[in-house]
């Protein structure tokens, strides 16, 4: 399957014969730089050309200036393209956190939370996040954290804190720390606590670096995400399709772990799964 994967995208074809999921995506315009073709109708469409069945996405108004809006202009995509796009609804500790929170729980439109403790300047071990924490154990909703080495919000060994303290959260480290300093950081989270994963997404990512951190951890602890569309969807599929892994791993990668992360929480999009190991 690896070989047809690779000669699908040299060729320009869509992937076929694996369920693509993107992991980490945003949706709109960013108020820091430009960019381009950021609405939901045109992320559908590269969605179309690259093969990928499903991306879950977090609004940029939402991890910026105005999580509640942000989260409505998610759902707004959602309901516009349900088979195609799901959400992560955004955290903000300093902006109504406990309503947001039972909103999100409640609404299976978002497949999980997301918090951004870099742009938010709150710490992923402060206390605002606690009610997350013990809502995201208890029902087991999956969790996506930017990650930065190095941040004084939101290191990759901060989470391996808040999973001490909250055993079982499903919880994805966005970027992987995004340095190599940060993915072996974030690879001692991972093999520390087993509902720990590792998302790809970031420039600087190489296909190198993913053989790495799929050799410490598994292939099943890794997930594929895109930051689509900050970064093109095309580049961040390319670095997996083109790393040389085996069939297997590269099917767990691209889709066959966020099915099982996200299947138990909706089963319309996933079909009927039990939690990844560790999770349940």
């Amino acid at each position: 399957m690896s070989a047809e994967l690779l000669r699908a995208m040299r060729a320009g074809r869509p992937l076929s014969g694996v369920d693509v999921v993107d992991a980490h995506a945003h949706l709109g315009t960013y108020s820091l730089f430009f960019v381009p073709d950021s609405d939901a109708a045109a992320m559908v469409g590269v969605m179309d050309r690259t093969g990928v069945r499903l991306t879950v996405l977090s609004s940029n108004r939402a991890i910026q200036h105005d999580a509640p809006a942000g989260n409505d202009e998610t759902l707004r995509a959602i309901d516009r393209f349900p088979d195609r796009l799901a959400g992560y609804g955004v955290v903000n500790p300093w902006q109504h956190p406990e309503r947001e929170l039972e909103r999100i729980a409640e609404d299976q439109r978002f497949l999980g939370f997301k918090v951004h403790p870099d742009l938010h300047e709150y710490p992923l071990t402060g206390d605002l996040y606690e009610p997350l924490w013990e809502r995201a154990a208890a029902e087991r909703i999956p969790v996506l954290t930017h990650t930065w080495h190095g941040s004084r919000f939101d290191d990759p060994a901060m989470v391996g804190e808040v999973l001490a303290r909250h055993p079982g959260i499903p919880f994805l480290l966005g970027h992987s720390g995004v340095s190599p300093a940060g993915m072996a950081a974030s690879i001692k989270v991972a093999q520390r606590h087993p509902t720990a994963y590792l998302e790809i997404c970031g420039s600087g990512m190489t296909g190198s670096l993913l053989r790495w951190l799929v050799d410490r951890v598994g292939a099943d602890r890794v997930l594929f995400g895109s930051d689509f569309p900050f970064i093109d969807q095309r580049c961040s599929l390319g670095r997996v399709v083109g790393a040389g892994f085996d069939s297997g791993s590269a099917a767990a990668i691209l889709g066959g772990n966020a099915r099982l992360l996200f299947g138990p929480r909706s089963p319309e999009r996933f079909g009927t799964v039990q939690y990844a190991e560790g999770i349940a």
